[in-house]
Parts: C-alpha cells; sequence; structure tokens
C-alpha cells in the first residue's frame, strides 16, 4: 500500500512540474525497500568511535553496539528500549524526545527525504534535510548514496552545535529474523 502511495505521490510531483531528479527518485524507493535489511557502521561523534550493527524489520529497527561497550537499542515508531548488558540495565523511552527519532524515520518513512535538498557528484547523491522539532532544535541530516548500484554509505546529523557521523558498510539485503528479534524486551528476559 505505501508503495503504491509513494508512486502515486512521486508521478503527481513530476506531472506537476516539481523537480526531482532520477537519481533522487531511485534513492527514495531504495530507501522504502529497505526491509529485512542490515549493515555494519562505524559511528563518530567528535570524541568517540563507536562500532555495531544495524537491522532493519518491516516496523522495528535494531542497533547492536559492540565497541567500546556493548549496548542493544530497538526502535519503533513511539516506543523504544536501549539496554547496557555490562550494567544489565533497560530503559523504555519515546524515540523522538531523543536524537535518535531520525534513524527511524529515515528506514520507514518513505516520504522523509521527499522534500530534501538534492546535490550530485562524482556518482554519489547526497540527500540534506532541515528541520526544527518541538523543543526548537535545528537538525540538518545529509544522506549519502553511491549510485549505479544505489547504496547508502553515511549520515552525518547536526542537532544545534552536536554532531554524528555514520558510516555503513557490509550491507545484507537478504536478512531473516526470529520473531523475537526485534521485541522491546530486555535481552535477559528473552533467555
Amino acid at each position: 500500500m505505501i508503495n503504491i502511495y509513494i508512486f502515486v505521490l512521486i508521478s503527481f510531483f513530476l506531472f506537476c512540474g516539481k523537480l526531482y531528479s532520477n537519481d533522487k527518485i531511485e534513492v527514495l524507493k531504495h530507501l522504502d525497500s529497505l526491509k529485512y535489511f542490515s549493515a555494519s557502521f562505524i559511528q563518530n561523534d567528535g570524541d568517540k568511535l563507536s562500532e555495531g550493527r544495524f537491522y532493519i524489520g518491516e516496523n522495528r529497527i535494531r542497533v547492536e553496539y559492540i565497541v567500546p561497550e556493548k549496548i542493544l537499542i530497538i526502535l519503533a515508531k513511539n516506543k523504544a528500549m536501549y539496554y547496557n548488558y555490562e550494567l544489565e540495565e533497560d530503559e523504555f523511552f519515546n524515540p523522538k524526545n531523543t536524537s535518535a527519532w531520525f534513524f527511524y524515520d529515515i528506514f520507514r518513512d518513505p516520504l522523509f527525504f521527499e522534500d530534501s535538498k538534492v546535490t550530485n557528484k562524482n556518482n554519489e547523491l547526497i540527500l540534506e534535510k532541515k528541520e526544527v522539532d518541538t523543543d526548537k532544535n535545528n537538525y540538518l541530516i545529509r544522506a549519502y548514496f553511491e549510485l549505479k548500484p544505489t547504496v547508502l554509505r553515511r549520515f552525518e546529523v547536526y542537532v544545534n552545535s552536536e554532531y554524528l557521523e555514520i558510516s555503513i558498510y557490509n550491507h545484507n539485503h537478504n536478512e531473516e529474523f526470529n520473531n523475537d528479534f526485534f521485541k522491546l524486551i530486555s535481552p535477559v528476559l528473552l533467555n
């Protein structure tokens, strides 16, 4: 159903003369297709590097940090869970109240980048979106895609004066997940 909606919306804007590059349309379709997908990442916040892997399911996202500490985050539209393995602590929260909201929206809202600025250079497409949240925080999000084939390579996120860069590699488009993989339950209770 969402695929039909996206197709109709994109077709409407093309028909009305709004400028969309074929590359942008391809990237939006690619993001919408990322279900049952995983990739490794390196995260740089300017002070430290973190490594891990994220998994995209039908309705949820799972992020596993491995280095420097083992942490699990499960994101749904309006709820999320954080679990620290070393401390054996979990916390439940609304992702909209954190800077993690963008991560869920990028992968689960096919129209997130629809009104973004597009830069195309050297076989790379950059989508840039600016937003102000309800708390008056200014966000700038850039997503970098390699073209032909379309591959997501990196995010840059600026929240007011804070910076976060996430480089993505080792993509897997054919993941299979068991029923408990995306549950918002402490891993200790699942075992």
